[in-house]
């Protein structure tokens, strides 16, 4: 029987000029505000932390030094 991947979170290892799927989704949830990131809009993401961000601003605040 197929499974629908949507509406699922999507596994990903973050790297430093991509990212693989590990589990198939169609989304990843934000590492700051929790807001759910279509895969296809995923553009920022923390390759240290192996978390994506929703948007350059959230990205910037989450990595600027304390």
């Amino acid at each position: 029987m197929l499974m629908s991947k949507s509406d699922r979170a999507a596994r990903i290892h973050y790297m430093a000029n991509g990212f693989r799927v590990l589990t198939p989704g169609d989304h990843v949830v934000c590492g700051v505000s929790g807001a759910r990131i279509a895969i296809e809009d995923l553009r920022y993401w923390d390759v240290a932390s192996q978390r994506a961000f929703a948007s350059a601003a959230l990205a910037t605040e989450a990595m600027a030094p304390q």
